[in-house]
């Protein structure tokens, strides 16, 4: 408001408007500003690649079902609802694209996102739990409104690991969302959670109120290293000739 205001008051004498009303669009320039610097802050707190942002996402080179999900994602609808979003798919099919996408706009729809790999969180987990503060760090990251775990099958864990993976699974279960990845099917969880109790609990808790996208597509890392070879041997037959 000390910024604008005296611009603001030239604007309304411009155009003869009432003190009433230079006073609201004062009063909505700030709200307006702090929106825009909470957006900020909480974009630069989560931790997403910025780069892995919807304008990047191509969407036409997801599965058409894939992409329907996404799109409703988007509403954000499942944030309310504490519902989690499971994301498979081979390395470089655009799993963690998806995710950070979609934390982005939920962040500029004033959510509280969180994004981590899931060996890095357990390692956290861990931390916590040594020092005797799992309980007070539990509770410190169930702040966040989405919490996105990418990469849970890239990781083998020790049995100590499982347990605090599944501590945190077990504290966010109908309190917060989860958003993770994962190149391993349900099947391959065991050899993640090292019981077969537990890996049925896990999948249960993550399963029951969830929407599941599967990726069968190519790996877009490696689509692109091709169109970059091929343009490559284009130019060069070019210079040739």
């Amino acid at each position: 408001m000390r910024d604008e205001y005296e611009s603001a008051a030239q604007r309304a004498r411009q155009e003869s408007l009432s003190y009433e009303r230079y006073l609201l669009d004062l009063a909505e320039h700030e709200l307006e500003a702090r929106r825009s610097n909470r957006v900020e802050r909480l974009l630069r707190d989560s931790r997403l690649f910025m780069e892995k942002s919807l304008s990047t996402l191509d969407l036409k080179r997801l599965p058409p079902m894939a992409a329907q999900q996404v799109r409703f994602l988007l509403e954000g609808k499942f944030v309310d609802r504490h519902e989690n979003v499971l994301v498979f798919g081979n390395p470089g099919s655009g799993k963690t694209h998806i995710a950070c996408a979609l934390g982005q706009e939920l962040i500029r729809a004033g959510r509280r996102v969180l994004f981590t790999t899931c060996g890095l969180m357990v390692q956290d987990l861990l931390a916590a739990k040594r020092d005797l503060k799992l309980r007070g760090f539990l509770k410190k990251i169930s702040q966040y409104h989405v919490m996105i775990l990418d990469d849970i099958g890239y990781v083998q864990y020790s049995r100590e690991e499982m347990e605090v993976l599944f501590a945190l699974l077990a504290e966010r279960y109908e309190r917060g969302s989860v958003v993770l990845t994962s190149n391993l099917p349900f099947s391959g969880w065991e050899s993640i959670f090292k019981d077969p109790m537990t890996t049925a609990a896990a999948i249960d808790r993550l399963v029951h109120h969830s929407v599941i996208i599967e990726l069968n597509v190519p790996s877009y890392r490696v689509e692109q290293a091709k169109k970059r070879q091929s343009s490559h041997q284009t130019k060069e037959s070019r210079k040739e000739e």
